[in-house]
C-alpha cells in the first residue's frame, strides 16, 4: 500500500468509494433511508473534485486501486475520511490520518464523525464536543462533534 497526494484523475473512484463506504460500512448503524440520504449516489464530480483539490487530499493506494481517501482544510478541518470496506481494520485509517494531521499547523483538528467512526477517532485522542442532528434530504442523522488537540 502506498499514501499519495490526491489527483484530479482518481475523482470518480474516491467518489464511488465514498458511496460504497457508506452504505457497506456504516449500514449497521444508520437506516437505508439515512444511508440513501447521505451519499445519495449522484455526486456532482466537479465540485467534489474542487473540494477535494482545494484541501491536503491523500489517497491509500493498493494494486492500483484507491483503498482509502481522506482530506483537512489548513483550518485543521478533517472533512472526508473513508476506506473500502474490504480493507477496514488494517490500519488504513491511521496510515491516511497519521499524513493528514502532520499536514496540519493548528492547535486543534475538528471533524464530524459518524456513529461508526465515533470509536475510531477516540481511540486516536479525539475529544467529543456534543452529538449532532444534521439533516439530509428528509432524513436526521446523528454524528459528533469531535476535536483533538495538537
Amino acid at each position: 500500500m502506498i499514501i499519495r497526494r490526491y489527483q484530479a484523475s482518481d475523482c470518480e473512484e474516491t467518489a464511488e468509494l465514498f458511496y460504497d463506504t457508506v452504505h457497506c460500512v456504516n449500514a449497521g448503524d444508520y437506516t437505508k433511508e439515512q444511508l440513501d440520504a447521505w451519499a445519495t449516489g449522484e455526486m456532482d464530480l466537479v465540485q467534489w473534485d474542487l473540494s477535494l483539490q482545494a484541501h491536503y487530499s491523500m489517497v491509500a493506494v493498493e494494486d492500483e486501486m484507491i483503498i482509502g481517501f481522506g482530506d483537512i482544510a489548513q483550518t485543521g478541518y478533517l472533512d472526508r475520511l473513508y476506506v473500502h470496506k474490504d480493507y477496514q481494520r488494517q490500519g488504513v485509517a491511521s496510515m491516511l490520518c497519521d499524513q493528514l494531521e502532520k499536514a496540519c499547523t493548528v492547535e486543534k483538528i475538528v471533524t464530524h464523525a459518524s456513529i461508526t467512526a465515533r470509536p475510531f477517532f477516540e481511540n486516536r485522542g479525539y475529544e467529543v464536543v456534543r452529538a449532532q442532528q444534521v439533516i439530509r434530504g428528509n432524513c436526521i442523522l446523528t454524528n459528533y462533534l469531535m476535536e483533538k488537540r495538537v
